[in-house]
């Protein structure tokens, strides 16, 4: 993984640490990396290029995942229902008032 992310290993167990990387292991403890972890390196890369630190970084990218989840349950509503949804903007989204 390193070499194809040119994130070097100590790096790369710094994340697994953090929990923003989850590799898979093999029986004998061998990190095993997927596409989508590959994928995910090269946005905490970004990120950190932008100056996040790894605590915001752990944060942006659940809530990623999140949206993700929340999105494809839409879809499935939508889907479900059969009929269109209508579009949520900004605008209409009103801000919660503080407490």
């Amino acid at each position: 993984m390193s070499e194809l992310s040119g994130v070097g290993p100590q790096t790369l167990r710094l994340y697994e640490r953090r929990g923003l990387l989850t590799p898979a292991r093999t029986s004998g403890g061998t990190r095993r990396y997927s596409a989508a972890n590959l994928d995910k390196l090269r946005r905490i890369t970004a990120l950190i290029g932008e100056g996040i630190n790894l605590a915001g970084i752990g944060v942006i990218l659940s809530l990623e995942t999140e949206n993700a989840v929340l999105a494809a349950r839409i879809a499935q509503l939508s889907e479900t229902s059969g009929e269109a949804q209508p579009e949520v903007t900004p605008e209409a989204v009103q801000p919660s008032s503080p407490v």
